[in-house]
């Protein structure tokens, strides 16, 4: 920011050095114009003294006379002169007497006017030039600021952001204006922020609970490792003198080394156990059996939130699948359809599709963004309109997880009045 600073202080810096440059060479062409213009009356007196006629004067050759007039002194009276010196008001009018001999003596013979091009434009010539510069420098310095404002301050905060998540700083956040021109890149930094945060804690949670289960582990593998030791110790000290009893403590040592095995399988599955690990149960179902638990659960809590519910007719067949885990994956589409939608209706419908079957619940309400759509089934992902809402945004991502473990999917429509959602079951 400092850089830029510097430019708008440089700009400053070298507008005025313009003006003050344009300044003094306008002033100085008008006072060579000034001078050549004497010169150039001089030359013209020099010929007409000579005996020169003023209609041969060649003023084609001039830049600055245009014109020449003479006033015999006979015809010095006082209207003659008036208008003698009044000239042109386009013009400016230099008189200069004219010399002749008179009895050996110079005396006046008459007056020359020479008319020349008005050179004491340059005051007006210099207002506008530097008026000119004026607001050419307001425009810049305008320009600049804006940039500085809605460009280079964004970038710089965004900036900020990024080495802060790079030392691992997940508290700050960045206001995003409608007016910016960053406004999507500003939402993403936020996103890729919470995303982050919401990494971090999972993290934390997961190292927490997985350092509970070996505390526990570690503890319960005492008691029978405790067992083993007093029962190697009694065989060592031949308390157990019969064969009967030595196979029963040899029974016994078996036991408690199996416990600890399981033990120790515990510690090696909660060691690599992914904390979101799905598993699916292959197996048949009647569809009337989702069907029926659909009106069953549901219709009662759509009667008791006053919702109508509305259900399309439906062929019975036979699926292949876990019907546990597609009641999870309606359940949480229902309290989706609870939370987020205005409660007014729910309609479920089902048709068929390229030999799949396909499950239809349409709940009214407003609709998320455009870009929170692409992220609805994101792990721990949560629109703007979840705020007061409890959750963890794994509903719909463990919805996605248990379709694929059955070879069917799940998928999103942004109805005008509403959210639906989709679900496929492969025959």
């Amino acid at each position: 920011m400092k850089k830029y600073n510097y430019l708008i202080i440089f700009s400053v810096v070298f507008w005025v050095c313009l003006s003050f440059s344009a300044g003094a060479v306008i002033k100085k062409q008008a006072a060579e114009n000034q001078q050549f213009y004497k010169v150039e009356i001089n030359r013209l007196m020099n010929e007409i003294q000579s005996g020169k006629e003023l209609s041969n004067l060649n003023l084609k050759n001039c830049k600055s006379v245009v014109a020449v007039a003479c006033l015999p002194a006979s015809e010095t009276d006082r209207h003659t002169i008036s208008e003698f010196y009044q000239g042109t008001n386009s013009r400016m009018s230099i008189v200069c007497p004219l010399f002749g001999e008179s009895g050996g003596q110079d005396m006046i013979s008459g007056y020359l006017r020479f008319d020349c091009k008005r050179t004491d434009t340059k005051d007006i010539s210099l207002f506008w030039m530097e008026f000119a510069l004026f607001l050419m420098e307001l425009f810049v310095l305008a320009v600049l600021c804006y940039f500085r404002h809605h460009l280079v301050g964004p970038f710089e905060q965004m900036q900020n952001m990024a080495y802060e998540l790079s030392k691992g700083n997940l508290q700050g956040e960045l206001k995003s204006e409608k007016s910016r021109y960053f406004g999507k890149f500003v939402w993403g930094i936020n996103a890729l922020k919470d995303e982050l945060q919401v990494s971090r804690n999972r993290e934390l949670q997961l190292q927490k609970e997985k350092k509970l289960l070996l505390l526990s582990l570690s503890h319960d593998i005492k008691t029978p490792l405790h067992m083993i030791t007093l029962y190697a110790r009694a065989l060592a000290d031949g308390i157990y003198d019969t064969k009967a009893e030595q196979v029963k403590v040899c029974g016994q040592i078996e036991e408690k080394t199996a416990q600890i095995e399981n033990f120790v399988g515990e510690i090696m599955k909660a060691s690599t156990k992914d904390i979101l690990h799905i598993e699916v149960e292959k197996g048949e179902f009647y569809f009337r059996e989702l069907v029926q638990w659909l009106q069953t659960v549901y219709g009662e809590k759509c009667a008791l939130r006053k919702c109508e519910l509305t259900m399309e007719e439906y062929q019975d067949r036979i699926f292949s699948g876990d019907i546990s885990r597609l009641m999870e994956v309606f359940g949480n589409i229902f309290e989706n359809a609870f939370k987020y939608g205005d409660g007014r209706r729910i309609e479920i419908s089902f048709y068929e599709e390229d030999y799949c079957q396909l499950i239809r619940v349409f709940n009214t309400g407003t609709p998320v963004s455009e870009k929170e759509f692409v992220h609805l089934f994101d792990s721990f992902f949560r629109g703007e309109n979840t705020r007061g809402q409890q959750g963890n945004g794994l509903g719909l991502y463990i919805c996605r997880e248990i379709m694929h473990k059955m070879d069917g999917e799940i998928f999103a429509e942004c109805e005008t009045d509403g959210m639906a959602f989709t679900v496929v079951l492969p025959a």
